[in-house]
């Protein structure tokens, strides 16, 4: 028998967060700096290298998400099995093995490799993670606290996932000259074995209140193949809100990839602080304001709904980093640079607002679709949002790298090793371009989020509207599309 969906097992659930979101937020805050600065490799074919791994992922998210849509598939078990080999991967990932190549083109293979390896363990494990949610309930407003308890645990996620890394230069100091190296692998370490253990937590959590959906009697199971993945995505695609969900995402994604990936340059050069105090400020503001926005923001989605809290708080953000711009990321009162609290502190409002409401928006779309063909497709409706996400990060990663590269820096020279992990630039001009990448650019690719949000027509009204007579088609009853005529 099913048993009830308690506080606890909420816990318990959201506690998968960290095996996620540890992982994600180290290889996109400072997997660029380290390809440039430790191993050794041009920004411009670093970020390339990111962009190809993440693309790679892009083939085995249908897949995987369609294959776990499948009844008798225990998403459970998929989780399980990817847990160890992702953790493994990652620490390899971190290692230096490769600086020493005096081939660019050597090193590019490499950690191309290395990086399409993390993408497919990542997946495997974070569709069914997502996925599971609308398959443990269909309220709105506890989709919504489900998300928000795991996108507040989220917060402290990306503190560890960001302050742990920037421990670097001590650990590197603590291995010695001939070591120094793989600081970031130690590190890497450390975030692998707390993937490992609340990972297992969370699929423990999800005993007795998640079952695999079971055939129903007379349904053929289809054979996953490319030709039925591409199927399945279609049939989602051809919901009329799709396609404005997706690039919302997509353009939201790429702007807080690209000012993640940058903070490192950042700190050291715009803001002009020791990279140790600096970064520790940068995410402490971070955290701090992703956790203070997450409980906020579910309240504002709770009174009104998750589309009219996301156009608020997100065009709240859009003025704020243009004025952030006007202002200067130098910008210092007393001698205190003010803006390694108050840029961060904007990013965090961002992402706690994203994050908190992004998957329960795309959830929606589960009924949606049950209601046009019969069928219930949790996995596909997730990993096709994950899919748009990865290719709108890895955009924005892939622009800030070319970015970098078009202003002039260039540090395919500086090798870890030397007196110091990272070069104080001191050219103008690639500071300003350094601190268009953190500001200006970002914003007005979230100016493009904010216009595909708007036009997304998925409310909490049409929502309800929807499931009445969802429910009525489910017992066989008359039923019409009174109410939400925009969603179809």
């Amino acid at each position: 028998m099913k048993q009830a969906l308690t506080k606890k097992k909420k816990v318990g659930y959201a506690f998968g967060i960290f095996t996620e979101s540890l992982v994600y937020n180290m290889f996109y805050t400072y997997y660029l700096t380290f390809l440039n600065e430790i191993v050794g490799i041009k920004p411009m074919f670093s970020s390339i290298i990111i962009f190809i791994s993440i693309a790679w992922d892009a083939v085995t998210d249908p897949i995987i998400g369609n294959y776990t849509d499948r009844p008798g598939v225990d998403k459970r078990k998929v989780m399980r099995v990817s847990i160890l080999p992702l953790a493994v991967i990652f620490v390899v990932a971190w290692t230096s093995i490769g600086a020493g190549f005096s081939s660019q083109l050597a090193k590019i293979i490499l950690y191309t490799v290395i990086s399409m390896g993390i993408w497919i363990f990542y997946t495997l494990y974070s569709i069914p993670y997502y996925a599971i949610i609308p398959e443990l309930t269909e309220d709105y407003d506890e989709r919504t606290s489900i998300r928000s308890l795991s996108s507040l645990l989220n917060a402290f996620c990306v503190g560890l996932g960001n302050i742990l890394p920037a421990l670097v230069p001590t650990v590197a100091i603590l291995l010695g000259k001939r070591f120094a190296s793989n600081a970031y692998a130690v590190v890497a370490a450390i975030i692998s074995v707390l993937a490992i253990i609340l990972g297992f937590i969370c699929c423990k959590s999800l005993d007795g209140i998640y079952e695999p959906r079971k055939a129903k009697e007379g349904e053929s199971i289809e054979k996953v193949t490319i030709k039925t993945t591409f199927n399945a995505f279609g049939e989602i695609l051809r919901l009329k809100p799709t396609k404005w969900f997706l690039l919302f995402v997509f353009f939201f994604l790429a702007m807080s990839s690209m000012i993640q990936s940058n903070l490192t340059y950042m700190v050291i050069d715009c803001i002009g602080m020791e990279y140790d105090t600096g970064i520790v400020f940068v995410i402490l503001s971070l955290v701090a304001f992703m956790a203070i926005t997450v409980p906020i923001v579910e309240r504002v989605a709770e009174k009104k709904d998750r589309r009219f809290a996301t156009l608020l708080f997100l065009s709240i953000v859009f003025v704020l980093e243009i004025i952030i711009k006007i202002v200067g990321l130098d910008f210092t009162i007393g001698s205190f640079k003010v803006m390694c609290i108050i840029s961060p502190a904007v990013l965090g409002i961002a992402t706690g607002t994203f994050w908190t409401l992004f998957y329960s928006m795309g959830y929606d779309l589960v009924e949606l679709n049950e209601f046009k063909t019969g069928e219930r497709k949790e996995s596909t409706i997730t990993a096709l949002p994950q899919l748009v996400q990865k290719f709108g990060s890895a955009f924005g990663i892939l622009m800030a790298g070319q970015l970098l590269t078009l202003y002039g820096y260039d540090s395919s020279k500086d090798i870890a090793g030397k007196e110091s992990l990272f070069t104080v630039v001191s050219d103008p001009k690639i500071i300003r371009g350094m601190e268009n990448i953190s500001t200006i650019i970002p914003a007005i690719i979230l100016g493009m989020s904010i216009i595909f949000l708007f036009i997304y027509p998925m409310t909490r009204k049409r929502f309800e509207a929807l499931m009445v007579q969802l429910e009525k088609k489910r017992k066989g009853e008359e039923y019409t599309t009174e109410g939400f005529e925009e969603l179809l």
